[in-house]
């Protein structure tokens, strides 16, 4: 089956408003970070602090996201996630109405703390339900593969038109109005997301009795596969400060969402592609030539000194990200037991969170004392870091490769 015969066949399964909900409901989450980082600098005038309540959010995420997937492995997506949509949203209002009021940091890091706890990781969940999703359907491993990359890609999708959004909203608007947007958005499709028919096919239930090694979510590997997304969140994180910080020195501090942007663009295709691949090419093998990748497009950052020749970096290094996530959440997919896919996802993608707040933070300060450059050299840095987890791990990635706890 070809990759568009793949992509053709889960369209035909859950129809197109499931495909677009689904992809919606998750750019809130892409949107909150980089609008907390423009509210709070722009604001009090103090990247530190913008990146201190951004990396403050993606934390608190990181935190939420693993006990809302067990919560929804036990009772299901339906109430976890609706829930989690109208708090989360609350939460985003919340931070516009305390950095307008003028409030002090301590309650402005509160706000963004509770923000984060509260919205859900709608792409990690979307994972969950294409295996019962494709369980009538032929050929269903090739269905998984092809929608694990289509996920790869939405992720990566909604992190272009996240940012985006935020920035068209920031210069119509003001960044405020981008967090308001972000807010009304999760209400609405996270909500549909929730509520719509395919969240019955995970609606949680006990776990079936197996020995107590079998049914373990850390793992040594996986642990491998935590590192490996607090890489690729550090890169994320570090990027949006350096380019926040560029774009505000050149006198466009409103264009900051619409160049991250551009991280995504290439990111978007290769994810695409990545259901081209053959299978005898695993995951593990992919994960190091796409982490070798980051390494050697994200160097050029360093010697970036205008806001074109930003964007060339950033298209050309977007081409890395998206087989890079992939490799790792298609490798969790197969590692851990039905009963806990949820929380392994969210797992990883709390670990995304975590690597963009150490990412954001280390960016600000380092921003604050000497500029872009040295913010971009933690990008440099975390790219080199996921070569060497990558690297060292390759055994242990292909033998997880190898096997499937479905059987």
């Amino acid at each position: 089956m070809s990759a568009v015969a793949a992509y053709r066949a889960l369209l035909g399964i859950v129809g197109p408003a499931y495909v677009l909900v689904a992809f919606l409901g998750r750019i809130p989450l892409a949107m909150s970070q980089l609008g907390t980082l423009l509210l709070v600098s722009s604001a009090t005038g103090r990247y530190a602090l913008g990146g201190a309540a951004a990396g403050t959010l993606a934390v608190a995420n990181a935190i939420g996201a693993p006990i809302a997937g067990a919560l929804a492995d036990r009772f299901g997506q339906r109430p976890v996630v609706f829930v989690q949509s109208w708090a989360g949203a609350a939460g985003l209002v919340g931070i516009v109405a305390v950095v307008g009021s003028g409030a002090t940091s301590p309650l402005v890091l509160v706000l963004s703390a509770a923000a984060g706890l509260a919205i859900p990781q709608i792409g990690p969940l979307a994972r969950v339900r294409w295996r019962p999703i494709t369980r009538d359907a032929r050929q269903q491993r090739r269905l998984v593969d092809a929608a694990f990359s289509y996920e790869g890609a939405a992720d990566e999708a909604s992190f272009v038109l996240g940012p985006a959004l935020v920035g068209v909203l920031a210069a119509l608007v003001d960044p405020a109005g981008a967090l308001i947007g972000g807010a009304v958005l999760l209400a609405v499709f996270g909500s549909w997301f929730a509520l719509h028919p395919t969240g019955r096919l995970v609606n949680g239930a006990a776990p079936p009795a197996m020995p107590a090694a079998a049914g373990r979510v850390v793992t040594g590997v996986f642990a491998v596969l935590v590192l490996a997304q607090a890489c690729v969140g550090m890169i994320f994180g570090s990027i949006q400060t350096g380019t926040t910080v560029l774009a505000t020195e050149q006198g466009h501090a409103a264009a900051a969402g619409l160049l991250h942007a551009v991280l995504g663009v290439g990111s978007v295709i290769a994810g695409l592609a990545v259901a081209t691949l053959p299978e005898r090419i695993g995951y593990g093998r992919r994960m190091l030539a796409a982490a070798a990748g980051l390494a050697l497009l994200s160097w050029p950052l360093l010697l970036v000194e205008s806001v074109g020749g930003l964007v060339v970096v950033l298209l050309l290094l977007g081409f890395a990200v998206a087989p890079y996530m992939i490799g790792t959440f298609a490798l969790a997919g197969q590692l851990v037991p039905p009963h806990r896919v949820g929380m392994a996802m969210s797992l990883l993608a709390g670990a995304t969170g975590v690597g963009y707040a150490i990412g954001s933070s280390f960016a600000g300060r380092l921003a604050d004392h000497g500029g872009y450059t040295p913010a971009f050299a933690v990008t440099v840095s975390a790219a080199v870091l996921a070569v060497m987890v990558s690297g060292t791990s390759q055994r242990s990635l292909r033998v997880a490769g190898q096997s499937d706890v479905r059987g």
